[in-house]
């Protein structure tokens, strides 16, 4: 029986995992979505009879399932599984207030915050996948290796060998272990040989989409109307926020003007009293925070100071997607699902712009 010391069996990430778990996660949104969507258009149909009703969450189950035998199986068909990995997960976690409750509640007011925080969490996993980090010579050759299916597979290409070189030049500098540097070498040589097929250079679906926006971006949002289309989706969101935050504010002087919103939440089950009123108060509160936050960043964009300005912005969309997003889907449940998209959608674009035009600036 082998023995293997902690160094051996520390993980190392597999090559393009970044890609991997983006498909999960995109397909895990929109499979919760989706699904909640068709549901609400189609009025909540059930499959079954008077005995029986095959949830979706079975369906969900088939997928995982499905996902985790498809990762036995050779590289080229991972992608396939996180597909149907991050679908079965939206399918499965859709039904989360069925779980968490007595009455199998489907509408539990707290499942959707659930849901978007385990989207979040997700979210900030990919993040730090997706995150350059020093590779070792034991993580190199673990990435050499699997680089070396495509050749299996007839599939290699240019720019697939450049990236296996690198690997196995970057494994070679391990001098302790001495098998390690053998066997680079001899992958090297192999590699390197003229005589080696390469096939074809095809864009995987993720780089040719990216190349597309990146045309798009290019022909159509130059800086001027870059910064406008930033600017006005922050002006609006701020709108938004201050209509929330005059509500709050006008409550104290007419308090009909909150009865109408507080007796709808209070029909749904999300509002259960005075502690449940104090929350939806401070929801709105916080939502106004935001909005000013979003003003100061659209005046001083607006005066020339781009770079303060979008970091208003940035943060101020940062502190909406994650603390007041959490109580909005518990008021409005998954009414919010397109609002945080258009929250999602403009951070990239910050976040895109500062490395368009702020680098060094």
């Amino acid at each position: 029986m082998k023995v293997f010391s902690s160094e051996f069996r520390r993980p190392v990430q597999r090559n393009r995992a970044e890609m991997y778990l983006l498909t999960m996660l995109v397909c895990f949104g929109l499979s919760v979505a989706l699904t909640r969507l068709s549901l609400e258009l189609s009025g909540y149909p059930q499959i079954g009879n008077s005995e029986l009703h095959i949830a979706h969450v079975l369906w969900g189950g088939m997928f995982l399932f499905a996902a985790v035998l498809l990762m036995n199986a050779n590289p080229w068909i991972y992608q396939v599984g996180a597909v149907l990995g991050g679908v079965g997960m939206g399918l499965f976690i859709d039904e989360v207030g069925k779980f968490i409750t007595q009455s199998n509640d489907y509408f539990y007011p707290w499942a959707a915050p659930i849901i978007y925080a385990f989207f979040l969490l997700m979210v900030m996993f990919y993040l730090r996948v997706n995150r350059r980090r020093p590779s070792d010579s034991r993580s190199s050759m673990y990435h050499a290796l699997d680089v070396l299916s495509e050749v299996l597979d007839h599939n290699l290409e240019a720019g697939e060998r450049d990236d296996l070189i690198h690997h196995l030049q970057a494994a070679m500098a391990e001098e302790q272990n001495k098998d390690l540097v053998v066997l680079s070498q001899t992958l090297l040589e192999f590699v390197e040989r003229d005589e080696l097929h390469l096939a074809p250079e095809k864009p995987d679906f993720w780089q040719r989409w990216e190349d597309r926006f990146k045309r798009l971006e290019e022909r159509v949002f130059n800086r001027t109307r870059f910064k406008w289309a930033i600017i006005l989706g922050l002006g609006g969101l701020a709108a938004v926020s201050f209509v929330e935050l005059a509500v709050v504010v006008g409550v104290q002087y007419y308090p009909e003007a909150l009865s109408g919103t507080l007796f709808d939440l209070l029909l749904a089950g999300q509002v259960k009293g005075l502690q449940g009123a104090r929350w939806f108060a401070a929801f709105t509160a916080l939502n106004g925070g935001i909005g000013v936050l979003f003003l100061v960043a659209i005046v001083l964009s607006i005066l020339g100071n781009e770079e303060s300005g979008f970091r208003y912005g940035y943060f101020g969309l940062l502190l909406e997607l994650t603390a007041a997003n959490l109580l909005a889907f518990y008021f409005d449940q998954f009414s919010t699902i397109f609002l945080a998209l258009a929250q999602l959608i403009l951070l990239v674009g910050i976040v895109r712009y500062q490395r368009r035009f702020l680098t060094g600036v």
